[in-house]
């Protein structure tokens, strides 16, 4: 957890100081999806691009 506390610490250190509270949430979310999309990447828990396309296609 200290992890996760460390990075957003630096995203939100990085940004400039006008910044507003939709931007930060916003910048945390996708930090959020990416790290989830690693993790299930490594599990091997995500589909190949092919599949994508497929499922993407059938609707």
């Amino acid at each position: 957890m200290q992890l996760l506390r460390e990075e957003v610490i630096k995203v939100i250190s990085r940004m400039p100081e006008s910044v507003d509270i939709d931007e930060v949430i916003y910048q945390l979310y996708v930090i959020d999806k990416i790290r989830k999309g690693r993790d299930a990447s490594a599990k091997k828990d995500a589909i190949s691009v092919d599949a994508l396309k497929k499922e993407i296609e059938q609707w």
